[in-house]
């Protein structure tokens, strides 16, 4: 089936789309100049607000990534903003105030939003008609690529699916030379990173450079009771992108039927996402996933997961022999 809508974000989600749903065009929220011209007064403590869609592109612009761009204060963002105050030197409590609000609009000079022509590429595939739930029917797949071009913009430019249609009425996401309004999401590190600390409570992996300084932080999803994400001190063994996952029976996967080991093919929608960073903990790893949506709200298998475009700037700064610290 196409992508599900992530079960925690359910609430949010739908009183997003209800809140949008119900602005007037073209003079409502959602115009690209009311977004850019978005104050503080514009927030909301709960539910969407076109100033926190602003705040959340300007976070993910400076490396503290809110997870999937939805213009709602969930938890993933209020995580990444109280990482930002907290290198602002402002009270770092995770909730958008005016001071953290102008600190982030001085942050950059650039428009939060941009215009993008469809290409030929976006729409030419090989596209995956549907991604099945259960494992076993993904490994008969060749790829698990994107259900379509909308799936592959949203992930482009870190937007949630729901809100890139809302952005653009009317507009077909399969027609080369339509153009769209996306968030302007070039992130400007390019930094070395010799460590890294997943803070398991928090659900965030941070990123740090030769001189200790936070150069990254991420949402993730980190394991469960059933299947913990390992603890202690490990290092970064290999980095693989467009990573094929196989399957072994002693992972003992509850959804899994079947006794016999296979492999998973390639793809963003693969278990794996885009990239695998396998780390010295033998089966363990840093990688992708295909719900973004659910980055930092649902359990793993143990592994970390990021949202695809997360980890693969993750895995651009990293190296072979990367510290990887798990805080507990």
């Amino acid at each position: 089936m196409p992508r599900r809508l992530p079960s925690a974000a359910v609430p949010a989600a739908l009183l997003c789309l209800a809140l949008l749903a119900a602005a007037p065009a073209p003079a409502g929220p959602l115009t690209p100049e009311a977004i850019e011209g978005a104050t503080f007064s514009d927030a909301a403590p709960e539910g969407f607000s076109i100033a926190v869609l602003k705040a959340q592109i300007l976070l993910d612009r400076a490396g503290f990534s809110p997870g999937a761009i939805d213009g709602v204060p969930g938890r993933n963002f209020r995580g990444a903003l109280a990482l930002f105050q907290r290198g602002a030197e402002l009270d770092d409590s995770g909730t958008l105030d005016a001071d953290t609000f102008a600190a982030l609009a001085a942050s950059s000079d650039e428009p939060v939003l941009a215009t993008y022509e469809i290409t030929r590429a976006d729409t030419a595939g090989p596209f995956a008609p549907e991604i099945p739930e259960q494992l076993e029917d993904m490994a008969r797949l060749k790829r698990l690529a994107y259900t379509g071009p909308r799936e592959l913009l949203a992930e482009r430019f870190h937007i949630d699916p729901r809100l890139l249609v809302l952005l653009n009425p009317g507009v077909s996401f399969d027609v080369p030379g339509a153009r769209i309004v996306v968030p302007r999401v070039v992130r400007q590190t390019s930094a070395k990173v010799v460590r890294i600390a997943v803070e398991k409570p928090n659900r965030r992996l941070l990123a740090f450079d030769p001189d200790g300084k936070l150069v990254a932080a991420f949402p993730a999803s980190i394991g469960s009771d059933d299947k913990p994400t390992p603890s202690g001190t490990y290092m970064v063994r290999r980095i693989a992108r467009g990573p094929v996952w196989r399957y072994n029976p002693r992972f003992a996967f509850k959804e899994v039927r079947t006794n016999r080991p296979f492999n998973v093919a390639a793809g963003p929608n693969s278990p794996l996402g885009l990239v695998w960073i396998g780390l010295t903990a033998p089966s363990y790893g840093i990688h992708g996933t295909p719900v973004p949506e659910e980055v930092g709200t649902s359990d793993s298998h143990g592994c970390v997961r990021l949202t695809n475009w997360d980890a693969m700037a993750l895995a651009a700064m990293v190296q072979k022999g990367t510290t990887v610290e798990f805080v507990e």
